[in-house]
């Protein structure tokens, strides 16, 4: 598994999550979900993620997108 699915599947486990937060607990958890959301969005336009340079750290392969 290289960096690029690392950080999709991140992303995607939070969405998830959060979904499953505002079900069970409070619609606050939307907010989440929101900035998960806007990070995309970021990642997007800049090519930088936080995410990455931690899975980096750790010794996950780069991919095409996060380097």
């Amino acid at each position: 598994m290289n960096l690029d699915r690392v950080v999709f599947a991140l992303a995607g486990g939070m969405i998830l999550t959060s979904v499953a937060l505002v079900h069970w607990l409070s619609p606050w958890w939307w907010l989440l979900t929101a900035l998960v959301g806007l990070n995309m969005l970021q990642a997007s336009v800049t090519g930088f993620c936080p995410a990455a340079l931690v899975f980096k750290r750790l010794g996950i392969p780069a991919g095409r997108l996060f380097r």
